[in-house]
């Protein structure tokens, strides 16, 4: 007999549970897993502690919702990464959407960048995983780019690699970018700015020579 689907959550029970995950991700991207507390979450949240206990039984359980959330986040670009379209257009665009979600979403990047520092003690299985067989999966696409001549040989992991470390770069070095760029340059523009570099950077270095 298959077990029976647990009850869809009414709009407060969601609310409540955004509450929570909203207060949670200042907590962990600020201090990172062990520093957060519960009662800290739950002041947060505006609720009391046993009221966030009703829809998360443990910090764990906060955490893993928020990781899980944003690797599918994180993931998205990645994933519509098309074997059929153009290479240089379709690395562009993903170029381009990796430097939105750093705009957009700082502290999800710094989240997962602090989970990284740390030997992902909780989120191996994610990244063994889901994260490694999309990546494989995307691997395959540009290996037969590389093989019908559509861009240069290049390791089609670093460059992923590649991508990954100067597009988040922008969130996870926020304050240093906007230091160093100084008031003139380190406003708003300064993502397109990086865009243009980098969509420069990365297409001249892979398309193939006429």
């Amino acid at each position: 007999m298959n077990e029976m689907s647990p009850p869809p959550r009414t709009r407060i029970q969601a609310e409540k549970r955004e509450a929570i995950l909203e207060a949670a991700l200042d907590a962990f991207s600020t201090q990172g897993f062990r520093g957060a507390t519960i009662d800290q979450i739950a002041a947060a949240a505006g609720m009391s502690k046993p009221n966030l206990l009703y829809y998360f039984r443990r910090k764990d359980d906060i955490y893993t919702a928020l990781i899980q959330r944003l690797l599918d986040n994180w993931l998205a670009p990645l994933r519509e990464l098309d074997d059929i379209g153009d290479p240089l257009s379709e690395l562009r665009s993903y170029i381009r959407r990796k430097l939105e979600m750093s705009r957009d979403f700082p502290r999800e990047s710094r989240l997962f960048a602090n989970e990284i520092l740390q030997g992902a003690p909780r989120i191996m299985p994610m990244i063994e995983g889901e994260l490694k067989t999309l990546v494989d999966e995307k691997a395959d696409v540009i290996k037969s780019w590389i093989k019908a001549g559509k861009i240069v040989r290049a390791d089609p992991y670093h460059l992923i690699f590649s991508i990954w470390a100067t597009t988040q770069h922008y969130a996870d070095f926020d304050v240093q970018v906007r230091a160093v760029l100084g008031a003139d340059r380190g406003a708003d523009g300064r993502f397109e700015d990086a865009a243009r570099f980098l969509e420069n950077l990365f297409m001249d270095g892979l398309r193939p020579n006429p």
